[in-house]
């Protein structure tokens, strides 16, 4: 018993959880759990629209969740994802991506080589194409 135990608290992967938060800041970056055994991956998923219910003249912002996650929802969210991920500002889009180490997913980086850069870089263009509109 105490080997079983030893050897699930060794191995179990602890990811930032978080739902649908207003970018990745607070909750997203505070709130770690440990994953159950058989979820072996950090999952992050972020969406770019407007408020979910319906508000005139609504803005659009980030949305950011984090979980556990196995490797088959992994491909999964990332395959049904694939198609709308193409960061257009004036478009509702959403990305995933999964990562394998504790803690890994502190960063969305949606594949950025340098973490938490294409998080930044997709701000700043955001928020240049809004001043260039107004």
């Amino acid at each position: 018993f105490v080997v079983q135990f030893f050897i699930s608290s060794v191995s179990s992967l602890e990811c930032y959880v978080c739902d649908k938060q207003d970018g990745n800041t607070e909750k997203c970056l505070k709130t770690l759990r440990t994953c159950e055994y058989e979820e072996d991956r950090c999952l992050s998923e972020i969406r770019w629209s407007t408020t979910p219910y319906w508000t005139q003249g609504a803005e659009k912002q980030y949305y950011v969740s984090k979980m556990c996650a196995t490797e088959a929802i992994c491909d999964k969210k990332i395959k049904d994802s694939m198609e709308l991920c193409h960061y257009i500002w004036y478009e509702d889009w959403k990305c995933a991506e999964c990562c394998q180490g504790d803690r890994c997913n502190y960063y969305v980086t949606l594949g950025s080589s340098s973490l938490g850069s294409s998080l930044v870089l997709t701000l700043l263009s955001v928020s240049l194409a809004i001043r260039t509109l107004l």
